[in-house]
């Protein structure tokens, strides 16, 4: 389940970081939604710091890069919403 051949685990080391690039736009886009919506500032502070607390502990924004972890942090990308089966289209079936 978790022995990947070295062409797939070449291509996740390749991928990975344009994964998270991507994912952590997409969390600065929703931050600055958050900023800008109505409420007092220190409501919409507090309420970023406890987002951005949570979110740096998704593999989206760091994760242990190791062959032995590979498919562990791929299902979370997954689950978190940083990857979808389409981009895992160029990996082998197995």
């Amino acid at each position: 389940m978790n022995r990947f051949s070295e062409k797939d685990w070449k291509l996740f080391r390749s991928k990975l970081s344009d994964w998270q690039e991507a994912y952590m736009d997409r969390l600065n886009r929703e931050y600055i939604k958050l900023l800008s919506g109505k409420g007092n500032a220190s409501d919409k502070f507090w309420a970023l710091e406890k987002r951005i607390r949570e979110d740096k502990q998704d593999c989206g924004v760091q994760c242990e890069m190791s062959r032995s972890t590979q498919f562990y942090v791929m299902a979370s990308l997954l689950r978190e919403g940083a990857i979808t089966f389409d981009d895992l289209e160029e990996f082998s079936d197995d």
